[in-house]
């Protein structure tokens, strides 16, 4: 048996602008319905999470302009995914909510504020995507003129939720008495500073408020790079992972689980879910057709391949020329991905690249019970632990997935029928 999660990818934004079957998204997408309709219908399939990507800058990288991605609605407008979450989880029961935050521009004290607020809010329900953010331009909103070294951002991510877990231990259990009879409402005895100095950071605490039922909000991770497994091996309760196909997805995950035990830590604690596409058709040939239709559109329209190669790694992909071998790409940016999308495809061209029909993760194509099948076996090879839908999130789309592949799942016992728990890391860790 395995998790499931859904990976909103364009964050709390305009998706799947101007393709069909998209409703009216271009004017009503910053109202909370859709996402809703989402977490509702996950549930009913006993989906784990939803996980919101987020982001806080206009890219400009492709032909030095935003106008591509303002014109096409990609990655931006993008709204702040916090004020969901308790939307998300007041219109759901037992799903985990998870929602980006940044180590690089979040104070310590606030991002520790607001994880335990939305833990209670959510009745422990709450879970922090944790990235390290990986552009100039997010950095120039924050202050700087460059934003730091990767590797150093994960070395000052290390020390951040150093720093926030201090904050969230700095009430003891119990220090929250309520009681009317002796008119005492906190112990203070038991709410401690703690006068946490580090190289980046400095806090003297403690937090103003009692830790939420999970007391950690459960911590979410998703780098690639060595820096990014190393830290999501020594913090994350979960990680979402992209590897081309099933053997690649093992030998990430017992690189982590590796890690993990480095760190001391039980390599059970934290499942690993790969990013996966999927196309369903009713019968295999109308998913084949569908699937040669979307490569087609993506062999069509080199452009958009160009732009978010050029958003992943801030560098202008339109100066590559298309048909000549391109080589290692150097970037301070999102390295994990850049890399898996270029030298990690297995092409030599620019070309070659953006016409791949491979989505970089694991992809399915058939009937929801040959697809069914397929991931039961790719679990098997990869040793566990869940698939994270990437999919574009349309009304289509989420009954696609949530009313036809997740019930033949759960004939087949691959998934859970069931939340036998109140907490969201409860229920990760049940299995």
């Amino acid at each position: 048996m395995f998790h499931m999660g859904w990976f909103i990818g364009r964050g709390y934004s305009v998706h799947a602008w101007n393709q069909p079957w998209s409703g009216t998204i271009g004017t009503d997408y910053m109202q909370p319905d859709i996402y809703i309709d989402l977490v509702r219908a996950m549930e009913r399939a006993c989906f784990d999470y939803v996980m919101i990507e987020d982001g806080s800058f206009v890219p400009d990288a492709y032909q030095g302009s935003p106008e591509w991605y303002l014109h096409n609605a990609s990655t931006v407008p993008k709204h702040d995914p916090m004020p969901l979450v308790p939307l998300l989880a007041h219109g759901s029961n037992h799903l985990g909510i998870v929602a980006t935050m940044t180590t690089g521009f979040y104070p310590p004290y606030l991002a520790a504020r607001l994880g335990a607020t939305l833990d209670h809010l959510t009745n422990g329900r709450v879970g922090l995507n944790l990235v390290t953010a990986h552009n100039d331009r997010t950095a120039q909103n924050f202050g700087l003129e460059r934003h730091h070294e990767h590797d150093l951002r994960y070395e000052i991510a290390d020390e951040w939720i150093q720093v926030v877990d201090k904050l969230w231990q700095s009430w003891e259990p119990g220090a929250v008495v309520a009681d009317p009879e002796t008119g005492m409402y906190a112990d203070y005895r038991k709410v401690h500073p703690i006068d946490f100095v580090g190289k980046y950071f400095k806090s003297r605490g403690p937090l103003n408020m009692p830790p939420g039922p999970q007391r950690r909000p459960v911590i979410c991770q998703a780098g690639l790079s060595p820096a990014g497994r190393a830290f999501a091996s020594k913090y994350a309760d979960t990680i979402v992972a992209v590897a081309r196909g099933a053997a690649a997805a093992k030998r990430y995950r017992d690189d982590v689980r590796a890690r993990m035990v480095g760190h001391g830590r039980n390599p059970d604690d934290c499942k690993v879910m790969f990013s996966v596409s999927l196309v369903l058709g009713e019968t295999m040939e109308e998913a084949r057709v569908k699937k040669a239709r979307a490569d087609a559109a993506r062999a069509g329209d080199l452009q958009a391949g160009l732009a978010r190669l050029s958003f992943l790694s801030g560098v202008d992909f339109s100066k590559f020329p298309l048909d000549e071998p391109l080589g290692a790409v150097q970037t301070n940016a999102s390295r994990g991905l850049t890399t898996l999308l270029t030298s990690g495809t297995g092409k030599a061209t620019l070309r070659e690249m953006l016409t791949d029909p491979a989505s970089g993760g694991i992809d399915f194509v058939g009937t929801p019970d040959s697809v069914a099948a397929e991931m039961g076996e790719a679990a098997q090879e990869m040793g566990g632990d869940g698939f994270m839908i990437t999919d574009g999130v349309t009304r289509r789309t989420i009954s696609e997935i949530t009313d036809g592949l997740a019930p033949a799942l759960k004939r087949r016992g691959l998934i859970r029928d069931g939340y036998p728990h109140k907490l969201f890391r409860d229920n990760l860790l049940a299995f």
